[in-house]
Protein backbone atom coordinates (compact mmCIF):
# COMPACT_ATOMS: atom_id res chain seq x y z
CA UNK A 1 0.00 0.00 0.00
CA UNK A 2 0.93 3.33 -0.84
CA UNK A 3 2.60 5.55 1.82
CA UNK A 4 -0.03 8.36 2.52
CA UNK A 5 1.05 11.91 2.38
CA UNK A 6 0.24 14.18 5.22
CA UNK A 7 0.48 17.90 5.07
CA UNK A 8 1.42 19.77 8.48
CA UNK A 9 2.47 23.05 9.15
CA UNK A 10 5.22 23.80 11.09
CA UNK A 11 4.01 26.97 13.18
CA UNK A 12 1.01 24.60 14.42
CA UNK A 13 0.77 21.00 13.01
CA UNK A 14 -2.86 19.70 13.65
CA UNK A 15 -3.24 17.50 17.09
CA UNK A 16 -5.32 14.94 15.16
CA UNK A 17 -2.59 14.38 12.11
CA UNK A 18 -0.09 13.96 15.03
CA UNK A 19 -1.72 11.52 16.44
CA UNK A 20 -2.46 9.41 13.61
CA UNK A 21 1.26 9.61 13.06
CA UNK A 22 1.83 8.12 16.58
CA UNK A 23 -0.94 5.64 15.78
CA UNK A 24 1.26 4.27 12.59
CA UNK A 25 4.48 4.38 14.71
CA UNK A 26 3.27 2.45 17.74
CA UNK A 27 2.21 -0.38 14.95
CA UNK A 28 5.66 -0.34 13.69
CA UNK A 29 5.19 2.11 10.73
CA UNK A 30 8.23 3.69 9.58
CA UNK A 31 7.85 7.23 8.29
CA UNK A 32 9.72 10.23 6.51
CA UNK A 33 9.24 14.06 8.52
CA UNK A 34 11.06 17.18 8.24
CA UNK A 35 13.40 18.75 10.60
CA UNK A 36 15.47 21.97 10.69
CA UNK A 37 18.01 20.93 8.34
CA UNK A 38 17.20 17.70 5.92
CA UNK A 39 13.98 15.39 5.80
CA UNK A 40 14.42 12.37 7.94
CA UNK A 41 13.35 8.35 7.80
CA UNK A 42 12.18 7.25 11.05
CA UNK A 43 10.08 5.17 13.40
CA UNK A 44 9.11 4.16 17.34
CA UNK A 45 12.75 3.67 19.34
CA UNK A 46 11.39 0.73 21.05
CA UNK A 47 10.24 -1.27 18.35
CA UNK A 48 12.65 -3.41 16.73
CA UNK A 49 10.64 -4.81 13.40
CA UNK A 50 10.17 -0.64 12.51
CA UNK A 51 14.45 -0.37 12.93
CA UNK A 52 14.79 -3.52 10.51
CA UNK A 53 12.83 -2.12 7.96
CA UNK A 54 14.34 1.53 8.33
CA UNK A 55 17.95 -0.53 7.70
CA UNK A 56 16.46 -2.14 4.80
CA UNK A 57 15.62 0.85 2.89
CA UNK A 58 18.78 2.32 3.46
CA UNK A 59 20.30 -0.62 2.70
CA UNK A 60 22.48 -1.04 5.67
CA UNK A 61 22.97 -3.14 9.33
CA UNK A 62 22.92 -1.48 12.71
CA UNK A 63 26.49 -1.53 13.40
CA UNK A 64 27.29 0.62 9.59
CA UNK A 65 24.49 3.04 10.47
CA UNK A 66 24.83 6.40 12.02
CA UNK A 67 21.34 6.59 13.73
CA UNK A 68 20.35 9.60 16.18
CA UNK A 69 17.41 10.06 18.57
CA UNK A 70 14.90 13.00 18.06
CA UNK A 71 14.00 14.16 21.40
CA UNK A 72 11.77 16.70 22.92
CA UNK A 73 14.08 18.14 24.96
CA UNK A 74 16.75 17.78 27.47
CA UNK A 75 15.07 15.55 30.25
CA UNK A 76 14.46 13.04 27.57
CA UNK A 77 18.66 11.82 27.34
CA UNK A 78 19.11 10.82 30.77
CA UNK A 79 18.15 7.36 30.24
CA UNK A 80 19.88 7.09 27.11
CA UNK A 81 23.22 8.94 27.47
CA UNK A 82 25.70 8.75 30.08
CA UNK A 83 26.26 11.60 32.89
CA UNK A 84 26.81 14.81 31.23
CA UNK A 85 29.85 17.21 32.61
CA UNK A 86 28.76 20.72 32.90
CA UNK A 87 30.45 22.33 29.73
CA UNK A 88 28.49 20.22 27.63
CA UNK A 89 25.18 20.14 28.93
CA UNK A 90 25.41 23.91 28.85
CA UNK A 91 26.54 23.47 25.00
CA UNK A 92 23.23 21.56 24.69
CA UNK A 93 21.43 23.99 26.38
CA UNK A 94 22.36 26.64 24.61
CA UNK A 95 22.26 24.80 20.95
CA UNK A 96 18.93 22.92 21.22
CA UNK A 97 16.46 23.21 19.38
CA UNK A 98 18.63 23.54 16.89
CA UNK A 99 20.57 21.94 13.65
CA UNK A 100 23.09 20.27 15.59
CA UNK A 101 23.57 16.67 16.47
CA UNK A 102 25.35 15.67 19.80
CA UNK A 103 27.56 12.92 19.62
CA UNK A 104 27.12 10.88 23.13
CA UNK A 105 28.35 8.07 25.19
CA UNK A 106 25.66 5.75 25.12
CA UNK A 107 23.91 4.12 27.95
CA UNK A 108 23.15 0.65 28.62
CA UNK A 109 19.84 0.67 27.57
CA UNK A 110 21.41 1.90 23.65
CA UNK A 111 22.63 -1.41 22.61
CA UNK A 112 19.59 -3.60 24.05
CA UNK A 113 17.55 -1.23 22.18
CA UNK A 114 19.44 -1.42 18.62
CA UNK A 115 20.71 -4.63 19.21
CA UNK A 116 23.68 -3.70 18.34
CA UNK A 117 27.04 -2.82 20.16
CA UNK A 118 27.01 0.91 19.74
CA UNK A 119 28.76 2.39 22.32
CA UNK A 120 27.73 6.27 21.08
CA UNK A 121 24.47 8.09 20.01
CA UNK A 122 23.56 11.09 18.03
CA UNK A 123 21.06 13.06 19.85
CA UNK A 124 18.60 15.69 18.11
CA UNK A 125 16.19 18.12 19.19
CA UNK A 126 15.29 19.90 15.85
CA UNK A 127 13.95 23.56 16.25
CA UNK A 128 10.87 21.98 13.68
CA UNK A 129 7.47 21.48 15.80
CA UNK A 130 6.15 18.97 13.46
CA UNK A 131 8.81 15.69 14.80
CA UNK A 132 8.87 17.44 18.40
CA UNK A 133 5.20 17.16 18.37
CA UNK A 134 5.47 13.39 17.21
CA UNK A 135 8.24 12.61 20.24
CA UNK A 136 5.91 14.48 22.44
CA UNK A 137 2.69 12.66 22.21
CA UNK A 138 4.77 9.21 21.60
CA UNK A 139 6.62 9.63 24.55
CA UNK A 140 10.08 8.95 24.26
CA UNK A 141 12.48 9.42 21.28
CA UNK A 142 12.41 8.40 17.28
CA UNK A 143 15.25 6.66 15.83
CA UNK A 144 16.38 9.01 12.97
CA UNK A 145 18.51 8.84 9.85
CA UNK A 146 18.63 11.13 6.88
CA UNK A 147 17.11 10.10 3.27
CA UNK A 148 20.35 9.76 1.89
CA UNK A 149 23.98 9.28 2.50
CA UNK A 150 25.55 12.23 3.44
CA UNK A 151 27.92 12.47 0.26
CA UNK A 152 24.35 12.20 -1.69
CA UNK A 153 22.83 15.19 -1.56
CA UNK A 154 20.67 15.30 -4.20
CA UNK A 155 17.39 17.79 -5.49
CA UNK A 156 14.28 15.39 -4.68
CA UNK A 157 15.24 15.52 -0.48
CA UNK A 158 14.56 18.94 -0.51
CA UNK A 159 10.77 18.34 -2.14
CA UNK A 160 8.19 16.42 -0.35
CA UNK A 161 6.24 15.44 -2.93
CA UNK A 162 8.97 13.66 -5.41
CA UNK A 163 10.07 12.33 -1.67
CA UNK A 164 7.04 10.88 -1.75
CA UNK A 165 7.24 9.76 -5.39
CA UNK A 166 10.27 8.28 -4.34
CA UNK A 167 9.63 6.29 -1.42
CA UNK A 168 5.93 5.94 -1.14
CA UNK A 169 6.24 1.82 -1.59
CA UNK A 170 8.88 2.33 1.20
CA UNK A 171 7.26 3.79 4.51
CA UNK A 172 3.80 4.43 5.78
CA UNK A 173 3.51 7.99 5.65
CA UNK A 174 5.34 10.90 4.20
CA UNK A 175 4.51 14.09 5.79
CA UNK A 176 5.41 17.14 3.74
CA UNK A 177 6.34 19.71 5.91
CA UNK A 178 7.51 21.96 3.30
CA UNK A 179 10.72 22.45 1.57
CA UNK A 180 13.66 20.56 3.19
CA UNK A 181 17.13 21.99 3.34
CA UNK A 182 20.18 21.07 1.16
CA UNK A 183 22.26 20.75 4.43
CA UNK A 184 22.54 18.57 6.95
CA UNK A 185 23.31 19.26 10.80
CA UNK A 186 26.43 19.98 12.33
CA UNK A 187 27.58 16.76 14.62
CA UNK A 188 29.67 17.81 17.12
CA UNK A 189 31.61 15.11 18.77
CA UNK A 190 31.42 14.58 23.14
CA UNK A 191 32.79 11.59 23.79
CA UNK A 192 36.08 12.29 24.74
CA UNK A 193 35.22 15.67 27.15
CA UNK A 194 35.91 17.80 24.91
CA UNK A 195 33.68 19.15 21.77
CA UNK A 196 34.82 18.34 18.56
CA UNK A 197 33.29 19.44 15.19
CA UNK A 198 33.36 16.21 13.05
CA UNK A 199 30.77 17.67 10.76
CA UNK A 200 29.79 21.53 9.71
CA UNK A 201 26.69 21.59 8.40
CA UNK A 202 23.72 24.16 8.87
CA UNK A 203 24.28 24.98 13.06
CA UNK A 204 26.68 27.46 13.73
CA UNK A 205 29.10 25.80 16.03
CA UNK A 206 30.90 29.85 17.05
CA UNK A 207 27.24 30.17 18.94
CA UNK A 208 28.13 27.35 21.40
CA UNK A 209 31.81 26.39 21.37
Amino acid sequence: MAAEFIRLYEENPEMDKIEQIVKVLQNGGVIIYPTDTLYGLGCDLFNTNAIEKVMRIKGTKAKNINLSFICYDLSHISEFVKSLDNSTFKAMKKALPGPFTFILNSSSRVPKILNVKKKTVGIRIPNNNIPREIVRVLGHPIITTSIHEDDDIIEYSTDPSLIHEKFENLVDIVIDGGPGHLDASTVIDCTSGEMEIVREGLGDPDLIL
